[in-house]
């Protein structure tokens, strides 16, 4: 299992697909994603993290780090 830390809230979250789910045949989804955002930000974090940011408007590297 491969995993990396949430740049939000900091907790470890599991990264399907890696090389380490090759030998243990683990199956299941990524905890999070990678975001681009339109300024030029670019942040690793989980499903709750993205959960709490704004859906009414573009988010900012701003909103990503007020998490």
């Amino acid at each position: 299992m491969t995993s990396q830390s949430c740049e939000g809230c900091g907790e470890s979250v599991r990264i399907a697909g890696g090389i380490g789910d090759f030998w243990s045949f683990e199956s299941g989804s990524s905890g999070g994603m990678t975001l681009e955002l339109d300024d030029g930000g670019e942040y690793f974090l989980c499903h709750g993290c993205i959960g709490r940011l704004p859906d009414d408007r573009a988010v900012t590297s701003e909103d990503v780090e007020s998490l």
